[in-house]
């Protein structure tokens, strides 16, 4: 099973961080040295995904332009003696294709994987949604592309959450559980109430999904607010005899689509970056005490990065 195409659904607005995506994609926002959606296509190409789709909106340029050549820029650092710092992205446009399908207008996530249905061919493909940064020994995705090729079916990614979170998720029923992690899914449920959720186990931003998925979204139909929803297109799929599976991928999962988790996402990122750790871990230590920026006004100005 070949598995060289990923979509990236990123039209999305971003409400929740303007007036900073008033002129700026969320997918920019930056994470240490490199913005959000760059996270996400280096964790596609350490999966051998080759061919990323964009699915994008108005005022989403930026996202283009960052995975494309800058002549300028590119001889301004030759120069200077500093390519080093473009030395990742080049790597990326080297060995990458992108396409960029306009949503015009924002009706939901199984209409964004839809648009995409003339660039898949009969072919299993992956799915990464950028709020979710996944971090760990081995790629998100390409945990979800072993179990594909090891089950010839559908794997969405799931994590366990409280049920009180339940309405935020779609959730997942299980119809029989084949390891630890992995289980067979019998259908999906969008937000649920807690009482009405049929486990404990959350989708989260990753997908393997055959190309059956664009006739059950097709069959599907919006809904009466009138967006279409992938989890009901993976439920219809599964009636069209495509077995679908969950799998919890194993790693720290950051969800960037709110301030907070962004916040927390950037921390983690710097606690387990090599050049970053041990500065944030003092800033950590004294932040409590007299020694604190908060106190001592002189450490608000280092020279020693």
């Amino acid at each position: 099973m070949d598995i060289t195409k990923a979509i990236i659904p990123a039209a999305g607005l971003g409400t929740r961080f303007l007036p900073y995506t008033k002129a700026i994609p969320k997918e920019m926002l930056p994470l240490l040295d490199k913005p959000a959606i760059q996270h996400i296509v280096e964790e596609g190409l350490s999966s051998d995904i080759k061919q990323f789709l964009m699915i994008t909106g108005r005022s989403k340029e930026a996202i283009a332009n960052h995975f494309d050549i800058a002549p300028e820029l590119e001889h301004f650092l030759q120069e200077r003696n500093k390519s080093h710092f473009i030395a990742g992205i080049d790597r990326i446009i080297r060995q990458a294709e992108f396409a960029y399908i306009r949503q015009a207008e924002p009706l939901g996530l199984g209409h964004a994987i839809w648009l995409a249905r003339h660039h898949i061919g009969k072919e299993y493909f992956g799915i990464f949604l950028p709020d979710d940064i996944i971090v760990g020994k081995q790629p998100g995705l390409a945990q979800l592309m072993r179990v594909a090729r090891q089950e010839k079916a559908s794997v969405i990614a799931v994590q366990e959450v409280p049920l009180e979170c339940a309405s935020s998720y779609g959730m997942v029923a299980i119809k029989k559980q084949i390891t630890p992690n992995l289980f067979q899914v019998s259908h999906l449920v969008e937000k649920p109430e807690r009482k009405d959720a049929p486990s404990n186990l959350a989708i989260i931003g990753r997908y393997v999904l055959s190309h059956k998925i664009f006739q059950a979204l097709d069959e599907t139909g919006t809904h009466a607010g009138g967006e279409l929803q992938l989890t009901d297109g993976i439920t219809q799929m599964m009636k069209l005899n495509e077995k679908v599976f969950a799998y919890k991928v194993q790693g720290t999962r950051y969800d960037i689509g709110t301030p907070i988790g962004w916040l927390k996402a950037t921390m983690g990122l710097a606690l387990q970056h090599p050049e970053y750790t041990s500065h944030m871990r003092k800033y950590i230590d004294e932040f409590h005490t007299m020694q604190s920026g908060l106190y001592d006004s002189s450490k608000n100005i280092l020279h020693d990065i």
